[in-house]
C-alpha cells in the first residue's frame, strides 16, 4: 500500500498534540506533518514521533510532574497528547505498582534490588491501556469516528474500553483460538469483535488492507495508522520506573517482546530523561525475553544475525505471539547496544515462572509476565544478569487472562469431609 506525506496545511496545522512537532523515519530520517501516517514516503522504513521537549531547569520539570495527576497524564509535557488532555474522557491508565520483591529475589539469588512492574493494575489489567490511551488522543485530533487494531488480546480489550469510555465506535479484530477470557474481556465493552482465521500475523495483513480500502474510512487503527503515536505510551513505563526508583535508572531490565515495540519506546523514554537532566546518565542493560515457541529476535540475538526471520507461533503465551515482529531488529541494536542479551523460555518454564511469582510475591501474572520473569531466572543462570545489580522485571498483565495456563496443575491442596478429623488426616493442621 503507498503511503503518503501529509502535508502540513492539511494535517498538522489543524491538530495539537503538545510538544509532538513531526513524524521523523527512524531509518533515513526524513521528516513528515503530523498525520494518521506510519510508514516513511522515501523508504518505507517506520515513523516515529518527533518533539521539541521543555528545557531549563529539569528540578523545577519534575516539580511539574510530581504534581501531576496519579496517571500517565502527569508526564503530558513529553507526551504527544493536547495540554488538557488529564480533563478528556478517557481511562487514565498508569502509575501502577513497582513492587519491590525481595521473596522472589532470596529465590533467584539476586542480591541487589529486584523490582517487579506490575502493569496488572491498570484499567483493563494490561499495559495495553497506556498506548491506547495515548492513540485515542490521536485519533481525536484526526477527526477518526471508528477505533480499531489487529490483536492477541489485551489491545482488543484495552481499545474497546477506551472507545467506551471516549465515545468511539470500536470494531477489533483478534485470532480465532485466543484464550476464553480475553474474549469475554474484549466483547464485553459493546463495540464488534471480529475473530479471523488465523495467526496474529493474518490478522494484521487484514488490517493493513482494510486500511487502504473505503471500508476503512474514519477508522483509527491504532497500532497501524496510529502506531507512531500509539507507541508512545510505552514510554510512560520508563517514566514511572525511573521516578518511583528516586528518579534514577535502573541497572537493568527485563522486557518482554512482542512486535518488540514496549522494549524499543522504554529505551526511548530513558534516554529521554537523561538528555532532560531529570535523572543521571549512566549505563543500563535491557534484556529482551520471548517464549521458545515464537522466538525470532532471541534466535537471530543468539546467532548474531541482524534480521529477524518470521516463524509461525506455538506457545501458550499468545499476548506474545508475533511471528514478524515489527520491531525486531531495533530490538536487537538495543540489546547489543546496551550489554543486554535475548533470551526464551519454553511453555513449561512459563508456567513455573507464573507459579514462583505467585507464590513468592502474591502476584499473579499472565503468560507474558511468566516469560520475563522465567527468562530473568535463566538469565541468572548462565551468568548474563547480574544478581547485585538493581533490576526491574515487567509483568505487563493479570493471569486471570490466562487461565488455561495454569489450570491443568493448579488446584485444591485437598477435598475434605467438614469435620476437623478429615482435616487432621489430610495432614493440614499445621
Amino acid at each position: 500500500m503507498a503511503v503518503q506525506a501529509v502535508e502540513p496545511s492539511t494535517t498538522s496545522a489543524n491538530v495539537s498534540l503538545g510538544p509532538a512537532v513531526a513524524l521523523s523515519c527512524r531509518e533515513c530520517g526524513e521528516r513528515f506533518a503530523l498525520g494518521p501516517i506510519f510508514a516513511c514516503e522515501a523508504c518505507f522504513g517506520p515513523l516515529e514521533v518527533a518533539y521539541e521537549l521543555p528545557g531549563g531547569d529539569p528540578e523545577a520539570l519534575r516539580k511539574v510532574i510530581e504534581a501531576g495527576p496519579d496517571n500517565i497524564w502527569r508526564y503530558a509535557p513529553l507526551l504527544p497528547v493536547p495540554a488538557d488532555v488529564a480533563d478528556k474522557p478517557n481511562l487514565n491508565p498508569g502509575f501502577t505498582k513497582l513492587v519491590k520483591a525481595d521473596n522472589l529475589a532470596r529465590e533467584l539469588g539476586i542480591t541487589g534490588a529486584l523490582h517487579i512492574k506490575d502493569d496488572s493494575g491498570n484499567p483493563t489489567h494490561s499495559f495495553k491501556d497506556r498506548v491506547v490511551a495515548i492513540a485515542v488522543e490521536a485519533a481525536r485530533a484526526f477527526g477518526f469516528t471508528t477505533l480499531s487494531c489487529s490483536s492477541t488480546g489485551n489491545l482488543a480489550g484495552a481499545v474497546g474500553a477506551a472507545a467506551a469510555r471516549a465515545g468511539f465506535r470500536s470494531c477489533v479484530f483478534i485470532p480465532h483460538d485466543l484464550e476464553a477470557g480475553k474474549v469475554v474481556m474484549a466483547a464485553v465493552y459493546g463495540g464488534d469483535l471480529v475473530g479471523i482465521e488465523g495467526t496474529y500475523d493474518d490478522v494484521n495483513r487484514f488490517c493493513s488492507e482494510l486500511i487502504g480500502d473505503p471500508l476503512g474510512e474514519g477508522w483509527g487503527f491504532v497500532n497501524v495508522n496510529l502506531r507512531p503515536y500509539y507507541g508512545e505510551g510505552s514510554k510512560t513505563l520508563a517514566y514511572e520506573i525511573c521516578e518511583q526508583l528516586g528518579w534514577e535508572v535502573p541497572d537493568q531490565i527485563v522486557i518482554p517482546i512482542a512486535s518488540g515495540s514496549q522494549l524499543t519506546k522504554i529505551d526511548k523514554g530513558l534516554k529521554e530523561l537523561i538528555r532532560l537532566g531529570l535523572v543521571a546518565d549512566k549505563p543500563y542493560k535491557i534484556f529482551g525475553a520471548q517464549a521458545e515457541g515464537c522466538s525470532p529476535v532471541s534466535r537471530a540475538f543468539k546467532d548474531g544475525h541482524d534480521v529477524v526471520r518470521p516463524v509461525k507461533p506455538a506457545t501458550i503465551a499468545k499476548s506474545l505471539a508475533i511471528g514478524n515482529p515489527a520491531d525486531g531488529p531495533y530490538v536487537l541494536d538495543i540489546a547489543r547496544r546496551t550489554g543486554g542479551a535475548v533470551e526464551d523460555v519454553d511453555d513449561a518454564q512459563i508456567v513455573d515462572a507464573i507459579k514462583l511469582l505467585a507464590r513468592t510475591e502474591g502476584i499473579f501474572a499472565e503468560t507474558a509476565g511468566g516469560v520475563t520473569v522465567g527468562v530473568t531466572k535463566k538469565l541468572i543462570e548462565t551468568g548474563l544478569l547480574d544478581p547485585a545489580l538493581t533490576t526491574v522485571v515487567l509483568n505487563t498483565g493479570d493471569g486471570l487472562k490466562t487461565l488455561d495456563a495454569v489450570a491443568p496443575t493448579t488446584g485444591p491442596t485437598a477435598t475434605i469431609r467438614p469435620s476437623l478429623d478429615a482435616f487432621r488426616q489430610a495432614g493440614l493442621a499445621g
